[in-house]
């Protein structure tokens, strides 16, 4: 009988609510709230549980309760699938996500991915001054014609980038806000169909070219950082490749770092799954299981993050 085939997808900002990480008050995953605790120097646990919302949302404290809580889900996920036979296929995050999943990989211990992304989110806040860059969804335009939008728009002053290929109908740019509002026009004009858009309502334009400072200083974190090679495959968001397992730490430090300014490859990168695989979302929320759907609808996607989501994949396993 051949193994069944698991997933992980971790996922990234904008997964975040108040009171995420409750549910395991009872579990001995509860404990690594208390190590992030410590290495971030203050109590990320309380904002986690009681909020205000506006401080959970803050770049800095957001990512690394995002990977805090989707470890602890990963080490309970971890136990309940010892000794049962299942191959992990590969793991692979959205953004921020992609830290969780190289813990998972054995890459970055714990602690040191929770303080690498408190730093990340720092230096992507402090990157651009507020109002002046932005992020827009666009829903319903090829790939091609929002890649030629921003190619035609962005100039030495100004520049817009994809940022975010989330689905085939839902593609994010990031840049300017001038060059934004330039490639929304030049779609107006040269896209056919009907199309919308919606500002994203974020505090900094992620993985665009604006962000080359805050790269710049996460690669200075990430030196101080441990690197191990791989013992899982994984897919990487900036060419949305499978990288082996063994593959180097450096290799898988030099793509963290292009993340930051570069684009989130989803769609490209959840297309490299097979359809027998089984993807269960570790993490908040189930923004992940939304996008697989519409990626593709023959692959089925387990969210942690909810009841009975042990049951369905002792089902599947079955």
């Amino acid at each position: 009988m051949t193994k069944k085939s698991i997933t992980l997808l971790f996922p990234g900002q904008g997964s975040q609510y108040v009171g995420m990480g409750k549910n395991l008050e009872n579990d001995t995953s509860f404990e690594l709230f208390n190590s992030a605790n410590k290495k971030l120097g203050y109590s990320l646990t309380q904002i986690m549980m009681e909020g205000p919302i506006e401080d959970l949302t803050l770049t800095s404290n957001a990512q690394p309760a995002i990977v805090s809580y989707s470890i602890a889900l990963f080490q309970k996920l971890s136990q309940f699938l010892e000794g049962k036979d299942v191959t992990i296929h590969s793991v692979l995050g959205h953004s921020v996500g992609e830290y969780s999943a190289l813990v998972a990989a054995g890459v970055i211990n714990f602690e040191d991915a929770v303080y690498a992304v408190h730093k990340r989110g720092e230096f992507m806040q402090a990157a651009v001054p507020v109002g002046k860059g932005s992020m827009h969804a666009i829903m319903k335009v090829p790939g091609e014609v929002i890649e030629k939008a921003c190619q035609e728009v962005s100039n030495d002053e100004y520049q817009v980038t994809p940022a975010n290929f989330n689905e085939p109908n839902q593609i994010v740019i990031s840049g300017h806000k001038e060059a934004c509002a330039a490639a929304i026009e030049w779609i107006e004009k040269n896209h056919e169909g009907a199309f919308r858009q919606v500002e994203l309502k974020v505090s900094a334009p992620f993985h665009s070219p604006l962000m080359k400072t805050a790269a710049e200083n996460l690669e200075a974190e990430l030196e101080k950082i441990p690197f191990q090679n791989s013992k899982l495959p994984y897919i990487a968001n900036i060419d949305a490749q499978q990288y082996v397992v063994e593959t180097e730490g450096n290799t898988i430090k030099r793509n963290l770092i292009k993340q930051v300014a570069g684009t989130v490859r989803w769609t490209q990168s959840f297309a490299q799954l097979p359809e027998d695989t089984l993807c269960i979302e570790v993490g908040p929320g189930r923004i992940l299981a939304g996008l697989a759907r519409k990626i593709n609808p023959n692959i089925k996607v387990v969210s942690l993050d909810r009841e009975g989501a042990f049951e369905q994949i002792e089902e599947y396993l079955a």
